[in-house]
């Protein structure tokens, strides 16, 4: 046996890790979870949108208060505005255009509209006439989809998700409302021919499996509003909804679904309905009057609300998905615009415009506005300000 283990050598001896080497990694371990429970703990007060915002803009000429230089659009009185991609879209009656923020026009499209509106969702922006025939989206600084209907129909709304699906709600005889859901080739899926009660509205799931559609109708003497779930994975025969969630007889002036539940926004009530049917929460204006409004925060919708309907003292609200105030903010001057997006709001008068964040703790402000009338917040916290010919870019 010894001369068998003779031609073998020993292992060498296993070599005991150096202590400083372990409670070095020890420490990195240690920082690197620490840090993870702070930015989770703290993503809320953490900001990274200025770096987006600087890569976004690093290559916009603007002066020392951050606005770029301003460039002419053409519009008229009565047209409505977004903001797509950093873009400018201007619909009137009888234009479309798209400029870049540096003035490039990259769609000039003429159109007959009687009431024009406008829908941002994702890269995605809708334009349709409520009460007429026409329909357009566009992707990626150019027109996706047109849709013209025939004699006899007209638009009453549609909606698009961030997904690219589209919903129209339709009029025609002998029927108070068809709903059509194409999907984001723009290619019909499901319709319904509904004849129970009048559609109002309607908004896409933001998985794009299911459709709220916004109804009213006579339960008892009374006219109800309701909220109506149709999946998408059902035939076309079955006209019954999944569930129903009344809203009470308020007028409902929007609906939006997002992650946190689908809105409902009317004259003297907000209502978050959940997506499995039950009210979520509400929100009575307790007699105020709703001057302005945005349901595009996330989690969150902003109102402006009024003792009267004309004069400058007003409070702006910030109302959480449960239907609670998150926060409240008294104003006494008059507000030429509001707007909201990710998650910033903004506050346009006469002189100045703020930009708050959800719980309305000032994020920016500027001083001199240049006569602007009109502010569009985008979610990286830059905003569009608008006056009646000129538009420019302010990156706080």
């Amino acid at each position: 046996m010894d001369e068998m283990n003779r031609g073998r050598t020993s292992p060498p001896p296993k070599k005991r890790p150096n202590l400083f080497v372990r409670f070095l990694t020890f420490l990195v371990t240690l920082a690197l979870v620490l840090g993870a429970v702070v930015l989770v703990a703290n993503y809320d007060k953490l900001n990274f949108d200025s770096i987006k915002r600087w890569f976004t803009y690093r290559n916009l000429s603007r002066n020392e208060s951050g606005q770029s230089e301003s460039f002419s659009f053409e519009g008229k009185d009565a047209s409505c505005f977004a903001v797509l991609d950093g873009d400018l879209l201007v619909c009137s009656a009888t234009n479309i255009r798209l400029y870049s923020g540096n003035a490039q026009l990259y769609v000039n499209q003429t159109v007959s509209m009687k009431d024009p509106t406008v829908r941002v969702a994702g890269n995605s922006a809708l334009v349709y006439d409520i009460g007429g025939k026409d329909l357009f989206v566009y992707q990626n600084r150019t027109q996706a989809f047109s849709l013209t209907l025939e004699e006899g129909q007209e638009f009453i709304s549609a909606d698009l998700n961030s997904q690219g699906w589209l919903v129209t709600v339709t009029q025609e005889s002998g029927y108070k409302g068809i709903v059509t859901v194409y999907d984001s080739s723009f290619s019909p899926q499901i319709r319904f021919n509904l004849s129970s009660r009048f559609v109002m509205d309607a908004a896409l799931a933001p998985d794009s499996k299911s459709v709220a559609l916004l109804t009213m109708g006579l339960d008892g003497d009374t006219f109800q509003s309701r909220v109506d779930l149709y999946s998408l994975d059902r035939t076309e025969e079955e006209a019954d909804p999944d569930w129903t969630c009344s809203v009470g007889s308020d007028v409902i002036l929007s609906l939006r679904w997002n992650s946190s539940g689908i809105w409902a926004l009317g004259e003297t009530t907000l209502s978050i309905v959940a997506p499995d049917g039950t009210l979520a929460g509400s929100c009575d204006y307790s007699g105020l009057y709703l001057k302005n409004f945005s349901l595009e925060g996330d989690g969150t919708a902003v109102l402006l609300l009024g003792k009267y309907r004309a004069g400058t003292s007003a409070e702006l609200r910030v109302v959480s998905a449960d239907g609670s105030t998150r926060a409240s903010l008294p104003t006494e001057e008059q507000v030429l615009s509001l707007s909201a997006a990710g998650r910033y709001v903004s506050l346009l008068t006469a002189d100045r415009l703020d930009i708050y964040n959800q719980d309305l703790e000032i994020y920016n402000t500027l001083e001199g506005t240049q006569g602007a009338q009109k502010v569009l917040q985008q979610s990286d916290g830059s905003t569009m300000l608008i006056d009646s010919t000129t538009a420019r870019i302010y990156v706080p």
